[in-house]
């Protein structure tokens, strides 16, 4: 029985999930998931990568998730874009954001207006990678400073994922890390994956990730 209301749950989630999709695709939007561990670097990246889309013409909206407090959505709002907060504390302080919470933040956001949504999802390796958002794509961001094995470690979610930014490189100098191990690790685990090197601090490969959104078309 406990299996069967664990199947339930995810199977009701992700039916709702394709339905996000195709309202996005008559809305003409895209949405892109981006996750990572706390730490990594979401929130300074989109506020870097967020000017370089509106300069090549993009409507761009943010859904921010975390558990509790809005810090990061105060950190997007000076770019004058949309900005939904979905805290998970009031429902139990899930570390994760389903279907059921994106589709009232797409109202929020008023999607009719954009061209691109991106979801800054809970800080968690694990369980975000779990639930379908209804996202046309999901990101995984992993900055250098977490190590060379998290792509083996947490395998679900860069099996889930399209993107791979290896993010921090401006660090590299000053650590004992490999970004060629890490890149070795993320293709063991999902071969076909697009994996691409980023500072927000220098700015270097910020132009690659922004190619990348707007060129993805994916299945709709």
């Amino acid at each position: 029985m406990e299996i069967k209301i664990v199947r339930d749950v995810l199977e009701a989630n992700d039916q709702l999930a394709e339905s996000i999709r195709k309202r996005l695709n008559r809305a003409g939007v895209r949405m892109f998931n981006i996750m990572s561990s706390p730490g990594s670097g979401k929130t300074t990246l989109l506020e870097k990568l967020i000017p370089i889309l509106r300069g090549r013409g993009l409507r761009i909206g943010v859904i921010e998730g975390d558990i509790t407090t809005t810090r990061d959505a105060e950190r997007i709002q000076p770019l004058d874009i949309p900005v939904a907060q979905i805290n998970t504390e009031p429902f139990g302080g899930d570390c994760h954001l389903g279907a059921e919470v994106i589709w009232p933040a797409l109202d929020q956001l008023g999607i009719e207006q954009l061209d691109l949504v991106l979801i800054e999802n809970v800080g968690n390796l694990v369980c975000p990678a779990e639930f379908d958002t209804g996202a046309h794509a999901n990101l995984v961001i992993l900055s250098v400073t977490e190590g060379e094995d998290k792509p083996l470690k947490y395998p679900l979610m860069f099996r889930v994922c399209q993107l791979a930014v290896i993010h921090k490189t401006d660090l590299l100098p000053y650590l004992d890390v490999d970004p060629e191990r890490i890149e070795t690790h993320i293709r063991q685990i999902r071969p076909e994956m697009t994996v691409l090197r980023a500072s927000s601090k220098s700015g270097s490969g910020l132009t690659a990730i922004a190619d990348w959104l707007i060129a993805f078309k994916g299945n709709d």
